[in-house]
């Protein structure tokens, strides 16, 4: 079994270190496992209670090191020689310091590292658990298994954990791809991150080698989004429940044997099977893929001038499920691009109520009066 460093990464914000090292202490850690915590501060002009906040954290688990870097790296920077430390140590976590880590985050990080340490399709290990689609900015829910996975054709930086030849891989192809320009297989909402983002580089190298991340559907960290380089404030958007009990034993699925695999649109790549009957045809439930150039199938919510050759509801939960047991209704349809047709309109108040539960018409109101009118 792997014996990943927990590698911190650190800058401006005190507060948001002192709350994750607190989880990071009382998490669960193997009895006698020397855990290595590593905390590396970017240089700031005004980061003495960073790092103060660093070398007075007492850390009962193993070692700790306290790299306080020369010069300001930079995020992007920063991250990428952070993640090197996998290879000193065999393997790492990397935690971006406004995250929070659930008790048993070591035990399943160790024990996810160790499932999918000799499958090349598996270019890292998630501890976030995506509950919104970042493109549609709607709820996003994986289907569930039996299994405590899923695979995502998206990288992961609330929370990552790498073997060294995990990291390596990524590390050659990003020394040869660094600053290339983004082909359009990579989602708009990516392309257009400002490139001091890591991430849009990694998102980039698992769609371009056919890789996936393994994703928990509990997640094991959530993201409080301290302001910081790239926000001005805490949001609350991105926080997830985390799981709650200690190691309870994982069950894992392979990539071949899971029904929840999703490329980098958040769809769910499995429901091609369920339409193979049709031939190729692009799964866009969320209505943000491009549209095919060339005469296929496509699978969407969009309302299209092209023939419909079937239509399912929007009453299951995740959406995938609908298609899955041919729950009939008019929210997805099938279209056939070779055939225009006349355009048909959906019903985007039914999209609304079902994506957001508690909404009610008068909430809205109050909302835009208080907005307009300050009550």
């Amino acid at each position: 079994m792997n014996h990943p460093a927990i590698v911190v990464i650190a800058y401006n914000r005190a507060k948001a270190l002192g709350r994750l090292l607190s989880s990071l202490k009382d998490a669960d850690y193997p009895k006698e496992t020397n855990v290595t915590l590593i905390i590396s501060i970017d240089k700031g002009d005004n980061n003495s209670d960073v790092v103060k906040t660093a070398e007075e954290f007492a850390w009962d688990h193993g070692d700790k090191r306290v790299i306080k870097r020369s010069r300001n790296m930079g995020l992007k920077a920063h991250v990428l020689e952070c993640s090197q430390l996998s290879k000193e140590y065999g393997s790492a976590i990397i935690l971006e310091d406004d995250l929070y880590v659930a008790k048993d985050f070591y035990g399943y990080s160790q024990a996810a590292l160790e499932y999918t340490k000799n499958d090349e399709r598996i270019a890292g290990v998630s501890l976030y658990n995506h509950l919104l689609n970042v493109h549609a900015r709607e709820p996003f829910e994986a289907v569930k298994d039996e299994s405590d996975n899923w695979f995502f054709q998206f990288a992961s930086s609330w929370g990552q954990a790498y073997t060294a030849e995990q990291w390596e891989k990524f590390n050659e192809w990003m020394e040869k791809n660094d600053n290339t320009p983004f082909p359009d297989t990579v989602p708009e909402n990516v392309r257009t991150w400002d490139d001091s983002s890591w991430l849009k580089y990694f998102i980039r190298y698992v769609i371009e080698t056919d890789r996936f991340f393994l994703y928990p559907h509990i997640s094991r960290t959530t993201n409080f989004s301290d302001g910081g380089t790239h926000r001005s404030g805490q949001e609350a958007d991105f926080q997830v429940p985390l799981m709650n009990k200690g190691d309870m034993g994982y069950r894992f699925r392979s990539l071949d044997d899971s029904i929840s695999v999703y490329d980098s649109y958040f769809e769910n790549i499995r429901l091609k099977e369920k339409l193979s009957d049709q031939g190729d045809t692009i799964i866009d439930l969320y209505g943000k893929k491009p549209l095919p150039g060339n005469a296929l199938k496509l699978l969407s919510s969009r309302a299209l001038p092209f023939r419909i050759i079937k239509s399912y509801g929007r009453a299951l939960r995740p959406i995938d499920a609908n298609i899955m047991s041919d729950i009939p209704g008019d929210a997805f349809r099938l279209y056939d691009m070779g055939c225009p047709d006349t355009l048909k309109g959906t019903d985007t108040a039914e999209k609304l109520m079902y994506n957001y539960r508690a909404f009610k018409a008068k909430y809205g109101i109050r909302i835009i009066m208080k907005r307009l009118f300050g009550r």
